[in-house]
């Protein structure tokens, strides 16, 4: 065991609810995957690609529902070989499989009891045909991902779901996702060209393929013969014919697409049809091929405030006539917990009770045809009777992009920032229906009241254009009489929505459990018998999805319930939602922010002590604490601003011994010369071969402890200069702070030229706006490196101590300092603030901190020449810079010295993290595998990005070699050359 192993008793829960909760995970199963399902499916596909740990378990067993349900095995699918060889054994087993990816779905569709089987890790991609007009998509592919790569050709999907960030394709098409703009006519059902999937039997179907219906009808000849007779059935009755018709003329994803029958002629055809809004019972969506739609970037937007419900509503019809593409409405419960969401304004808060807004949109695809709807819109807004009770309304259409994305961030955040409010411990249902766009008001009232009547906090917001609402409901589900609460309301508000508006219980996140139950009150007997019917035709001996759209058992939508224990403070408002996952750079090697707090609530579930904490806090310290960048994306994900990095930072301070804290405190004070032995070590290793370091410090890991000796990379560059280079303070426009990491690291081998401090010195010169290096600047540190691995008392002394030095340096604030390493400009500017003194919390407010790159574009590229441009740059985005919103900055000076600059579409978070990826390499091989893959495409001039150790990261990541920004706008300005272009 190393020398300085954590004791993972040091994260066991010390506050928990009065006992283990009802629906904890039991102690048969701590050991997870039983046999002999564990050695079966080992077998059959590789040890590799079977989860069977119990935190594998938990962490997928919940997603974004009310509802939670352990697999007894996940399997990581890599291929369609492995999703057949997993039906066949689950086929000749009596087994039942759940396919799962995003984990987004709101009804528990993504959640199986037997095998569940990952299909987003390995399932991503995009490939663009023609010119755009149409896409072939990867199931795993996020919608917000897909979008990103059309947006280049001038294009975008149909589909736009409020979670486009983190929710995939294959379960869009699967649920018939919509979303904000889709309505009937752009949704999946409605934009798909063709489909890939794979039946419950293992047979593949691509429908594209001219002899598709030839080759089913040869491989499943019983299945061609029931769809045909279903149909002809179907047709012979005409008032079946008119209710289906009648039934899809407004949103609808309740039960299965019946009007596949009438649109398709064939099996294939048929099947197309059905597999839309089949929730994975049907088969595997493998591939998806969309009709894509024309990209209106030219946008007219407003956000609207009435006084009332009822004049929202009333004033809906009249821009949908107007040529809106989008008309959301927010009732003022809606809005006033949306102030929890970053950028809403704090007033909100104070909004009278019946307040509703409409947050209108209008596209166009050029600056004429806006003009115009923007004259449509004026019109509009004659008519009406809008209020403007708190000072941050404007009821004015808007062209600013900044202003736009506000407004929509607000709408998006619906769910998580009412449900981020929910009373701590309860459980939240999120739910949505539809009715005709002429009884939007009355609907929106009578379920106002039939909430309040059955005491839940009422709330409603949707997609008005469409009829289409949303509301949600928060009870505790280990509470007997509040599950009863829920079942009552359910009971009420699904007979309303029938039998008062003949709506559609579910318009846009499909049947799923919650529903089911109810099915039969919507679609009649008739109709039903025929869902119950085309399962059976298809898969005959129940293999998929069992229970998530039919069932007969009318508490259906009781069972599985899922508590919320409450957590920590800062993640106990997380509603599973999965907005974090895709920006987390550990989510494909160990675990996501999500699946970090679903993991410690399943310990505060359980008793002290128990097998299943035990097994779960062994497994914890590697896969949610080690293995996290600590980078806090995730904060910016969720929408109500979960920070799940600074509760594995805290974690780290609690297994740290006070032995290892007093040596971190005693590093920071002496750690000018620490500064100097690191830069001594690192001028010594340029003399010994990377094979013995590398061979020593791995030794050393597995004697102390990996998470604190670093493994030695071939991409650690040599040695910084000894000296900055000279400057002065007088005539000096700012204070220049090279960061710790420059003055110990110098460039990668091979590179020539001035280091990146004289190329800083020198390019500001050249602009008039010289720079000053204090001659005290060793020892000095922005504090990141003891904030990230959570060393509290070594962090508050160099927060105080550089905060006090630039203090000093910058005549009390009166020059800018200027930090040439993203990361640690977030350090000094914001990360240091909570551990400061009140004393240099004060002198922090007078400081101005700027990022080199800001610095570069804002003050120096205006009064620089560029006299040469290479050809091509690809940039590195990091983590910091999304934090400080200047990555556009960044671009700005590649473009100055680039004639093409490319930022790869899966730039994220690289995981180095500091020196994490030092710690944890297999963290950065992780997070960068689709953008290493991108990069590694083609060739480029230049790499380029502003952080040394994220430089690192990509260089071993990709096999490039990538260097600060600074240093091509140096090259680019530089006098005395002839001006070239490549």
């Amino acid at each position: 065991m190393p020398l300085l192993e954590p004791d993972p008793d040091a994260l066991r829960p010390t506050a928990r609810e009065a006992g283990p909760s009802p629906d904890r995970v039991p102690d048969r199963q701590a050991h997870g995957t039983p046999e002999p399902l564990r050695g079966d499916l080992v077998a059959l596909l590789g040890a590799d690609k079977v989860l069977t740990k119990i935190s594998d378990l938990v962490k997928y067993a919940s997603d974004a529902s009310p509802y939670r349900f352990l697999p007894q095995v996940v399997v990581v699918a890599e291929d369609i070989d492995d999703v057949s060889a997993v039906l066949s054994y689950a086929h000749g087993r009596g087994r039942e499989v759940v396919f799962r990816a995003a984990g987004t779905s709101l009804n528990g569709q993504a959640q199986g009891e037997d095998i569940l089987v990952d299909v987003r890790k390995h399932w991503a991609g995009i490939e663009v045909l023609g010119d755009g007009e149409q896409a072939r998509i990867g199931p795993g592919t996020t919608v917000v991902r897909a979008n990103t790569t059309l947006s280049r050709h001038g294009r975008v999907l149909g589909p736009d779901p409020a979670s486009a960030i983190a929710c995939t394709l294959g379960g869009v098409v699967a649920n018939n996702a919509s979303g904000m703009t889709a309505g009937t006519t752009r949704n999946s059902y409605r934009t798909l060209s063709s489909l890939t999937f794979v039946l419950p039997s293992g047979t593949v179907v691509d429908t594209a393929e001219p002899d598709a219906d030839e080759r089913l009808a040869h491989a499943e000849p019983a299945l061609c013969e029931g769809l045909l007779a279903v149909k002809r059935e179907i047709e012979a009755d005409a008032d079946l014919v008119k209710r289906i018709r009648a039934k899809y003329e407004i949103k609808n994803t309740n039960g299965y697409r019946l009007d596949a029958f009438l649109d398709g002629s064939t099996p294939v055809e048929i099947l197309r049809g059905l597999m839309v809004g089949s929730e994975g019972t049907f088969g595997f969506i493998a591939e998806v091929v969309f009709d894509t739609l024309p990209l209106d970037r030219k946008l007219s937007t407003a956000l609207l405030f009435f006084p009332s419900l009822t004049a929202a509503a009333a004033a809906v019809p009249k821009f949908n006539e107007a040529g809106a593409l989008a008309v959301e409405l927010m009732d003022g419960n809606t809005l006033r917990a949306s102030v929890s969401v970053q950028g809403v304004p704090a007033d909100w808060a104070e909004l009278p009770r019946n307040t509703t807004a409409l947050l209108v949109e209008f596209r166009a695809p050029d600056d004429e045809a806006r003009e115009a709807n923007e004259e449509a819109a004026a019109r509009v807004l004659e008519t009406l009777d809008l209020v403007a009770p708190v000072p941050s309304v404007t009821n004015e259409f808007t062209r600013d992009a900044g202003t736009i994305a506000g407004y929509w961030k607000a709408r998006k955040a619906f769910v998580t920032a009412v449900g981020g409010s929910r009373p701590s411990g309860t459980t939240l249902i999120t739910e949505d229906f539809a009715v005709p766009p002429s009884r939007l008001a009355d609907a929106c009232a009578a379920l106002l009241e039939l909430q309040e009547r059955h005491g839940f906090d009422a709330a409603v917001a949707g997609h008005a254009a469409h009829g289409n609402l949303h509301f949600l409901l928060a009870f505790d589900a280990g509470k007997p009489s509040d599950v009863d609460r829920y079942a009552a309301f359910m009971d009420e508000f699904c007979a309303l929505t029938v039998e008062r508006f003949d709506g559609s219980l579910k318009a846009e996140h499909a049947t799923g459990r919650n529903i089911a139950p109810f099915l039969e009150l919507e679609w009649g007997p008739r109709a039903t018998e025929l869902m119950w019917r085309i399962k059976q035709i298809i898969d005959p001996d129940g293999v998929l999805a069992p229970r998530i759209v039919l069932d007969r058992d009318p508490r259906a939508h009781l069972r599985g319930l899922k508590t919320i224990p409450k957590v920590e403070q800062i993640a106990d408002p997380c509603i599973e939602c999965g907005f974090c996952e895709p920006t987390c750079p550990s989510h494909d090697l160990t675990t996501s922010p999500r699946q970090r707090i679903v993991l410690r609530r399943e310990m505060m579930r359980q008793p002290s002590s128990s097998p299943v904490e035990g097994e779960l806090l062994d497994s914890y310290g590697y896969d949610a604490i080690d293995t996290c960048a600590g980078d806090s994306t995730c904060k910016l994900a969720c929408p109500v601003g979960i920070d799940t990095g600074a509760m594995m930072k805290d974690f780290r301070h609690e297994r740290h011994s006070s032995r290892e804290e007093r040596i971190a405190a005693l590093t920071a004070k002496n750690f000018r010369i620490v500064e100097a032995s690191a830069r001594l070590a690192v001028a010594a290793a340029d003399r010994i071969s990377d094979r013995l370091l590398g061979s020593v410090t791995r030794a050393a890991r597995k004697a102390v402890r990996p998470d604190l000796v670093p493994e030695w990379l071939p991409e650690i560059p040599g040695a910084a200069p000894r000296r900055m280079p000279s400057t002065s303070r007088v005539g000096a426009k700012a204070v220049y702070y090279p960061a710790c990491v420059n003055r110990i690291f110098g460039k990668s081998e091979g590179r020539r030229g001035p280091s990146l401090s004289q190329a800083m010195v020198a390019v500001s010169a050249r602009a008039g706006k010289p720079v000053w290096i204090p001659g005290d600047v060793a020892g000095t540190c922005c504090s990141t490196i003891w904030h990230s691995k959570g060393y509290a008392e070594g962090n508050r002394v160099m927060a105080n101590r550089i905060v006090e030095a630039a203090w000093g340096w910058t005549a009390g604030g009166k020059l800018p300092l200027v930090v040439d390493a993203s990361s640690c400009t977030l350090g000094i500017a914001h990360e240091v603030v909570p551990y400061l003194t009140d004393e240099n919390r004060e002198l922090h407010a007078e400081l101005e901190i700027v990022d080199s790159l800001v610095w570069a574009a804002d003050e120096l590229l205006p009064h620089l020449t560029v006299l040469r441009k290479l050809g091509s740059a690809v940039v590195h985005p990091t983590c910091s810079m999304r934090h400080l919103g200047d990555e556009a900055q960044l671009v700005a000076v590649a473009e100055a010295c680039a004639e093409e600059v490319v930022v790869p579409d899966d730039a994220e978070c690289c995981g180095f993290a500091g020196d994490r990826g030092l710690l944890h390499k297999e963290l950065t091989q992780s997070a960068t595998a689709g953008e290493a893959a991108e990069v590694r495409s083609r060739p480029y001039d230049t790499y380029v990005s502003a952080n040394r150790m994220c430089e690192i990261g990509m260089d071993h990541a990709t096999g490039r070699s990538y260097r600060s920004v600074l240093f091509e706008l140096e090259r680019a300005t530089r006098p005395g050359q002839r001006p070239v272009s490549r």
